[in-house]
């Protein structure tokens, strides 16, 4: 991927961009392999590749410049605004959409926000799209002081992007670079974006995460039923469960699956999608899921998690260890706290791993790896 902001030394996000693809993905599975070495691993599966550009459905810019023409990209701590309009990590059309947004910024009146004289209103865009086509808009704001303004000038911007089914605002009081704020104002009566991995309905609201490599985030899920169809449980845990796409991929009409996360938006996404594939047996909760589990007096067949960075930690690896389900599948971004947990985890065997490159031209990754009691 030729990328001319990095050769111009503006942009180096893609720390890894002049190492052929073949190259970073060696290295990363040489990683993983590493950080397994204490782990016997029956079987090893081939890396599952990405698209080496355009393969971003989510772009997040910070908003600079002035409000007759604002800039959109990042601003380096100790250099100018950088322009990431044409970075090629998005699809081509995610700048057309740029294009009319930044006009749309004067009509609307939206100052971007000054970090250093702590003066303006627009902080950051937050642009989503789904492979069914429609996309979603945040406009992250200091206050709600321009909100009329921008719900005035919303008519123009709609008829000029049509795709923008969700449109929101969400208001970050604080005055330093933090992304979002708990507050969400919609400006749109519909504020749920509609998605399809593998024939599965799935929903993206304003404040749930969700994967930014679509193509590979469809892989990994597809991997996921498959492992567990083939183990035949019929009971099952999915934790940090998101908006579901893990467990509504592995559940079955006969499965009982329970499904935990600490987002209300989140969760609110994975029962709408459990009524339209019309599971009886499935239920999703808002809850901290190391406080759901481990106040439980019995697991299922198969736990499944999907933490953030940072693992599921002791507490929920000695829980698991003392209750003993049949498998633990674990989906993971950083292989290194897995390695951990794996560690606390001696009374299970490493059945398969996997590698799902969501993030090239990085040293990041995704794993999925099946552990079978022994």
């Amino acid at each position: 991927m030729h990328c001319a902001l990095f050769d111009d030394h503006r942009c180096r996000s893609c720390q890894w961009l002049e190492k052929p693809y073949s190259q970073q993905l060696s290295e990363k599975q040489s990683l993983l392999e590493q950080l397994l070495a204490a782990h016997p691993v029956a079987a090893w599966l081939p890396a599952v590749t990405s698209a080496p550009e355009a393969f971003r459905n989510k772009a997040k810019m910070v908003v600079s410049g002035s409000v007759e023409r604002p800039v959109f990209g990042a601003v380096p701590r100790d250099g100018e605004p950088v322009d990431l309009t044409a970075c090629p990590l998005y699809p081509a059309h995610f700048a057309e959409v740029f294009s009319v947004l930044k006009p749309f910024i004067a009509r609307a009146g939206l100052t971007p926000y000054n970090i250093q004289r702590r003066r303006g209103e627009l902080k950051y865009l937050l642009l989503t799209e789904s492979s069914q086509g429609g996309m979603m808009l945040r406009f992250v704001l200091r206050s709600h002081d321009k909100l009329a303004q921008l719900r005035a000038a919303l008519p123009w911007l709609q008829q000029q992007l049509p795709q923008l089914t969700v449109i929101s605002a969400n208001i970050q009081p604080v005055p330093m670079a933090i992304l979002e704020g708990e507050e969400e104002v919609p400006l749109t009566e519909s504020q749920s974006l509609a998605e399809n991995f593998n024939g599965v309905p799935l929903w993206i609201r304003p404040q749930s995460f969700f994967q930014t490599n679509p193509h590979v985030a469809a892989t990994l899920y597809a991997t996921a039923r498959n492992w567990v169809r083939e183990l035949a449980v019929t009971s099952m845990w999915d934790l940090f469960c998101g908006v579901g796409g893990f467990g509504l991929h592995c559940a079955t009409p006969e499965m009982q699956l329970t499904g935990i996360e600490i987002s209300a938006e989140a969760i609110a996404c994975a029962r709408r999608s459990a009524d339209m594939l019309g599971l009886k047996k499935v239920d999703f909760a808002a809850l901290d899921s190391t406080a759901f589990a481990t106040a439980r007096d019995a697991v299922p067949e198969l736990v499944l998690v999907n933490p953030p960075r940072r693992g599921i930690g002791v507490e929920l690896c000695n829980y698991l260890s003392q209750m003993a389900p049949d498998y633990i599948l674990y989906s993971s971004c950083n292989p290194d706290t897995m390695a951990q947990d794996i560690a606390r985890l001696p009374d299970y065997q490493v059945s398969k791993v996997q590698l799902f490159d969501m993030f090239p031209h990085t040293a990041h990754f995704e794993v999925l790896t099946l552990l079978v009691r022994a």
